[in-house]
């Protein structure tokens, strides 16, 4: 064998090698979700709030009414019932450690967390990781000072989804009033301004 085809065959091992280290490491869905993350910051990701205030305006007072027959956990162990958020704007997302496009969003949602009234806004980041024990040490692991949650019955059929992430707006009056699939930037000041419009 020529030196040149030896050479290849090494480099390409070695490469297999790193790739095949990173994915059995667990770290892959963390590098995907911080390469998605640049795809966020160009915009191209950022849900359509403008037609959900359109839709708003025309629906008037026959919108969606929440089911608040959501029962979770948080990571303190406290069962937490979403009846307990009545009367205030409340942010859902549905998660998982495993989902480059959840991973890639956190940082803006914890960017949005701390520029929110939370004395009017609930957020509640609902993971769906087998461990809940994965998404808290994400959560510490990362410094995001939101609460994390996971479900301890099953979801309202409202909430549920084949895809994650999904986010899900209540307003103040108790009414579904946003739905988003797939990842997008949600500290951008529109948003915050919807939030506090609700």
């Amino acid at each position: 064998m020529n030196k040149k085809i030896k050479k290849n065959l090494i480099e390409y091992g070695v490469f297999a090698v790193v790739i095949l280290g990173i994915y059995f490491s667990g770290i892959h869905t963390e590098i995907i979700g911080f390469a998605q993350r640049g795809l966020l910051a160009t915009g191209a990701m950022n849900p359509d709030i403008e037609k959900v205030e359109e839709d708003i305006t025309e629906k008037g007072p026959t919108a969606t009414k929440a089911d608040f027959n959501l029962q979770l956990i948080n990571s303190k162990g406290e069962k937490v019932s979403m009846e307990q958020f009545r009367g205030k704007v409340i942010f859902i997302n549905l998660w998982a450690t495993w989902c480059p496009p959840c991973i890639a969003e956190m940082p803006s949602i914890n960017k949005m967390y701390n520029d929110i009234d939370k004395d009017k806004v609930e957020v509640l980041m609902i993971s769906f990781d087998r461990k809940f024990e994965k998404a808290i040490d994400y959560k510490k692991r990362n410094n995001f000072d939101f609460e994390v949650y996971a479900p301890i019955a099953a979801m309202p059929r409202m909430y549920e989804s084949q895809s994650i992430p999904t986010t899900y707006i209540i307003n103040s009056k108790g009414e579904l009033v946003f739905t988003h699939k797939g990842m997008a930037d949600y500290d951008r000041q529109d948003f915050k301004d919807f939030l506090k419009s609700l």
